[in-house]
């Protein structure tokens, strides 16, 4: 992902997550604001339905006790009062009580609880109410909730009951009016938006729109009765409808909004990530090309801001690095001039003392007889051709490492390369009156092809297996193996001699560095000459006493 379209997302994401947020903490809070308001609301109408009950329940308590002290009742009383007296004839007079007083239900019961008249039911006459002998003094209990039954079932009633004293008992008379009708609930008290209801039986009475889901939400206020167990319920509902179209326009609004934004974010972000991008674009570029060789490149400054800045500072360093580098190339080539020189003294002191003492001798000599002179003639001839021939090799591999041409690239099989080589070495490995070094291959079958240049690759792995060699004057094992790795071809040639300490790993590949007595070195150097035009690389790893171990890598021909 660019740096352009990270930016793009990242303020896109930013503008939806703010604008939701935003939604939803106002939706959140409106909706608290109503939940509370409407809480309230119910409360207060919760507490208004209550005075209403107990008002209703005061004027059936009053109304009844109308009916008590009327001269009917009074008459009733003193018939029941009277032994043998005949009630029969007060069947049908409760109805016309009722009336009178706007009740719905009445009865009047003798003191052995049976039913005198009833308004409700007549036919109840003779019924027992056994309930009425709960209380000793009705004249100081409220109105009450009550099932009453009736010839079509049962019906919900706030009744209030009075009794009037008959010899060694008492008359009572319950009466009340009707709870489970829409025209009484109707007639409570309610605010806008608001609903009542009752719920009897698992069923809704008053009207109520309990299935406008969340349009209106319901708060259920128990209704108990006489012995306190619960007759019905008042569902006191409330419109959500102001909020849930509140709560549509927050909603529909922060989709507009949040749409608008997004765009407009969009458009902004994109010219924002243009202005950074463009030039770190061309900074980028700049990089590459230095990257690639070209220190000369210098990155274009069209602003003032930090990516300005950047790009003079990329300038600046890039100035630096170049006069850096023409000052360590200088330095680089005296001091390779002043070891090469160093070490040339040092190679060609050695044979030029043995030449010199030779010729010194010869001189001696001259005016001895001839057969003395003869006989030291020979020695020193065979001395200076011998002294002659290594400053030649000396030459030689001073040359040879001065004129490494560039590799000439080919398909090249490096198992028949690693086989070419041991197979030189052979003759040496097994050499007689010598410690015996024993060679073994571990070569990978199937090994992909590498492009190299096959003589170079030979010279190298014949460095590495002379390296080897001399490592082991006492004998040891000599292993070469190849494999395959993640693309690449890997050539490792160890031993089992002395080994390399940390110190002597670091500075194996520097040339003119050696641990040898007898060395240039030069070898290791050819090696890593090679391995660089080839872009491969080549590592050791060893301790001291434990052998060492050469892996060069090259990449796989694809």
């Amino acid at each position: 992902m660019s740096f352009r379209t990270k930016i793009i997302f990242a303020t896109t994401f930013t503008l939806v997550v703010t604008v939701w947020a935003v939604a939803w903490v106002a939706s959140a809070a409106i909706t608290r604001t109503f939940e509370q308001r409407d809480a309230r609301r119910t409360a207060m109408l919760v507490e208004q339905v209550k005075r209403e009950f107990a008002r209703r329940g005061e004027e059936i308590a009053r109304r009844v006790e109308g009916i008590a002290t009327s001269e009917d009742v009074q008459r009733i009383a003193a018939t029941v009062g009277e032994p043998g007296g005949d009630t029969a004839q007060y069947v049908g007079d409760a109805a016309g009580m009722a009336r009178e007083q706007s009740l719905d239900f009445l009865e009047i019961v003798g003191p052995d609880t049976s039913i005198i008249t009833s308004a409700q039911w007549p036919a109840r006459f003779g019924y027992k109410e056994s309930w009425l002998t709960d209380a000793a003094d009705w004249r100081s209990q409220a109105a009450f909730l009550q099932n009453e039954e009736l010839p079509d079932g049962m019906a919900l009633a706030l009744e209030a009951v009075r009794n009037v004293p008959v010899g060694n008992g008492s008359l009572y008379i319950a009466g009340g009016q009707r709870v489970d009708t829409a025209a009484f609930l109707s007639s409570l008290p309610r605010g806008d938006g608001m609903e009542i209801c009752l719920r009897r039986n698992n069923t809704i009475i008053g009207g109520c729109s309990t299935g406008a889901g969340e349009q209106i939400t319901y708060t259920a206020v128990p209704l108990q009765g006489r012995s306190g167990a619960v007759v019905a319920e008042l569902l006191i509902g409330v419109s959500r409808a102001e909020l849930m179209s509140l709560k549509s326009y927050i909603r529909d609004t922060s989709l507009v909004a949040g749409t608008g934004g997004v765009l407009l974010g969009i458009v902004l972000s994109w010219w924002a990530a243009s202005r950074v991008t463009r030039p770190l674009q061309s900074l980028a570029g700049s990089v590459r090309q230095v990257a690639g060789g070209d220190w000369d490149v210098r990155a274009p400054v069209k602003s003032r801001d930090e990516v300005g800045q950047l790009a003079e500072d990329f300038n600046t360093m890039t100035h630096q690095l170049v006069e850096q580098k023409q000052r360590i190339i200088q330095t680089e080539r005296v001091a390779a001039w002043r070891e090469l020189a160093r070490r040339l003294a040092h190679e060609l002191k050695n044979p030029l003392f043995p030449l010199q003492i030779t010729v010194e001798n010869l001189q001696r000599v001259r005016e001895r007889s001839p057969e003395e002179f003869e006989e030291v003639f020979r020695e020193s001839t065979a001395t200076l051709v011998s002294e002659l021939e290594h400053l030649k090799a000396i030459i030689g591999r001073f040359s040879d490492f001065a004129k490494m041409p560039a590799p000439q690239l080919e398909t090249v099989d490096v198992n028949e390369i690693a086989r070419e080589v041991l197979r030189l070495f052979s003759a040496q490995l097994a050499a007689p009156g010598k410690p015996a070094i024993i060679a073994r291959m571990e070569l990978a079958e199937n090994l992909p092809k590498v492009d190299a240049d096959p003589e170079q690759l030979r010279r190298a792995l014949r460095n590495l297996v002379l390296n080897a060699m001399d490592a082991m004057p006492n004998g040891g094992e000599l292993t070469v193996r190849t494999r395959a790795v993640d693309g690449r071809v890997a050539i490792e040639v160890a031993d089992t001699g002395e080994g390399l300490t940390k110190e002597e790993c670091e500075r194996l590949f520097t040339p003119y560095y050696t641990t040898k007595r007898h060395g240039t070195g030069l070898g290791l150097a050819i090696v890593q000459s090679f391995v660089a035009d080839h872009h491969g690389s080549i590592a050791v790893d060893s301790e001291p006493g434990k052998g060492a171990s050469f892996r060069i890598e090259l990449a796989a021909k694809t």
